[in-house]
């Protein structure tokens, strides 16, 4: 299934980021993008997400400068906008892997695209991997930790539900009982033509 490979993906990118666990650390892709073009994709879009969860930690810090915080936040804006155009790399290749196939007459669409599905479970793996921390610190209460295996608990079971709606997504977009329909992410605060802000500055 396409998700057991996603998950898989994903497993290795968080626990390669948390080696030295620096935002700043050089990204390097394991995959080929002309060998292994969907691998090469999620393993990108997991190490933007990866990066990003701990840009989102380090600027919730009461006590940070105020440069270093608009800083940060520039470069937050930058990640969202890589992450928005990661998922767009996906569902092109999914479009493109399935542009042969005839949609049935009585196809219908979904309500998301296939990799804004797979961003959700991108974001997943990263919860899942922090409760689990969360559940294992040795400086926790008995009650910490039994409170977040809860969470941790609930979370495992919405990536299997998760990872199955994203499987019988794809196939039923295979076999022609959904079609895939695409809107372009239109996001205008960071066109200098579209943000009045930006506009003003030409």
């Amino acid at each position: 299934m396409f998700t057991a490979k996603a998950n898989e993906i994903f497993q290795k990118v968080i626990d390669t980021y948390h080696v030295k666990n620096t935002v700043d650390q050089p990204f390097e892709n394991i995959y080929d993008k002309d060998k292994n073009l969907i691998e090469h994709l999620l393993y990108r879009k997991c190490w933007i997400d990866t990066v990003q969860w701990h840009y989102e930690d380090i600027i919730r810090d009461p006590n940070i400068d105020p440069v270093a915080a608009l800083t940060l936040k520039r470069q937050i804006d930058a990640s969202n906008q890589d992450r928005t155009d990661m998922v767009e790399y996906i569902d092109s290749y999914f479009l493109n892997a399935y542009k042969d196939v005839q949609p049935n007459s009585d196809a219908t669409i979904n309500t998301e695209s296939p990799a804004w599905a797979i961003d959700r479970l991108s974001i997943l793996a990263l919860k899942i991997y922090h409760m689990n921390e969360e559940v294992e610190r040795p400086d926790a209460s008995p009650s910490h930790k039994l409170n977040c295996q809860t969470k941790l608990d609930i979370l495992l079971e919405q990536r299997k539900d998760l990872s199955k709606a994203i499987d019988d997504l794809l196939a039923d977009i295979q076999q022609g009982k959904k079609y895939m329909k695409v809107y372009k992410q239109m996001k205008m605060y960071n066109d200098d033509e579209l943000n009045p802000v930006l506009r003003g500055q030409k």
